[in-house]
């Protein structure tokens, strides 16, 4: 192999480093959308865990799976959502995930989470002690860029309004995966805005805890 020849593979596998080490996407695998618990037995099992009891058990990637297809409202196909959007915008309140491989975004379009960096923030974003213990906090953050053409008051009413109807979505399909939830409203925003590396569009509203 020439001088020539071998500088161009090292400058190459150089270039090539970099882009294996900042991109760790993870493929969700698909929902399952077929039999499964009633919705009325969803309904009766539904529950927040009681925050100093809250177990320490893995999630797997299925069951991630199921909670965030059904967290995001986007259970029909392109026939409509099941969380209220107004005026057809696109989705204003997104799901950021942290858990012990990193911080990542959900996104629904293609159903995976994109990393925003490896880092475990669980212990720093809750004001508890016991959201730490959580194998994933889902952490809604809302779009203002999204809603710019709406008076910013209606625009808070319909960032929570989606939220409270996202994190209704996750408890039942906790319930029906006998996973145990909890939301929670106490959350450090700055620290989160900080990690989750957000522009000041986009503001933290809460998140919801899963374990098992």
């Amino acid at each position: 192999m020439s001088c020539y020849v071998r500088k161009l593979a090292l400058i190459l596998l150089s270039s090539l480093i970099p882009f294996a080490l900042c991109y760790a996407d993870i493929s969700l695998p698909k929902p399952q959308i077929k039999d499964g618990m009633s919705l009325f037995e969803s309904l009766k099992k539904r529950a927040s865990t009681s925050g100093g009891g809250f177990p320490t058990g893995k999630i797997s990637d299925e069951e991630l799976s199921q909670v965030l297809w059904a967290a995001s409202g986007l259970n029909r196909g392109k026939t409509g959502w099941t969380v209220p959007m107004v005026k057809g915008k696109p989705p204003y309140v997104r799901i950021y995930i942290a858990g012990e491989k990193g911080t990542f975004l959900y996104e629904w379009e293609g159903h995976y989470l994109r990393e925003i960096n490896n880092k475990d923030i669980r212990a720093d974003i809750g004001l508890q002690n016991f959201t730490k213990r959580a194998a994933y906090s889902l952490i809604f953050v809302s779009d203002a860029n999204v809603l710019a053409d709406i008076n910013p008051e209606e625009s808070a009413h319909f960032n929570y309004t989606a939220v409270g109807a996202m994190s209704q979505n996750a408890y039942l399909a906790a319930a029906a995966l006998k996973l145990n939830a909890r939301y929670i409203h106490s959350i450090k925003s700055d620290a989160i805005i900080q990690a989750l590396e957000l522009p000041e569009d986009r503001k933290p509203l809460g998140m919801l805890i899963l374990g098992k």
